[in-house]
């Protein structure tokens, strides 16, 4: 069946020309390492901790992210199957490399 057409275009653009999607590409190239919170997150990419409360907001919007728990603390977790990774990792070689 494979990846719709719509998925890699609307993550394409997301990561790539939406305002703040490197941003969100490197929180989703962390996450799919394994759960992390956002402490963690903010550390490992060294910017602010509302820069990526609000980027993981708009993952968890766009089903492309889920959260244990609504609270302080909660570690968050990439939601992209087999398929929707490769859509990922083929995005994040081309864009990567520049971050």
């Amino acid at each position: 069946m494979g990846i719709p057409r719509a998925f890699r275009k609307n993550l394409m653009y997301s990561m790539v020309a939406a305002r703040g999607g490197p941003m969100r590409a490197r929180i989703i190239n962390l996450i799919l390492g394994g759960p992390l919170n956002a402490n963690q997150i903010t550390g490992a990419l060294g910017v602010d901790y509302k820069t990526v409360k609000h980027h993981l907001e708009v993952l968890l919007k766009n089903h492309w992210a889920t959260s244990s728990q609504d609270k302080y603390g909660a570690k968050f977790s990439s939601t992209f199957t087999g398929e929707e990774k490769e859509v990922f990792d083929e995005i994040w070689s081309q864009i990567g490399k520049k971050l």
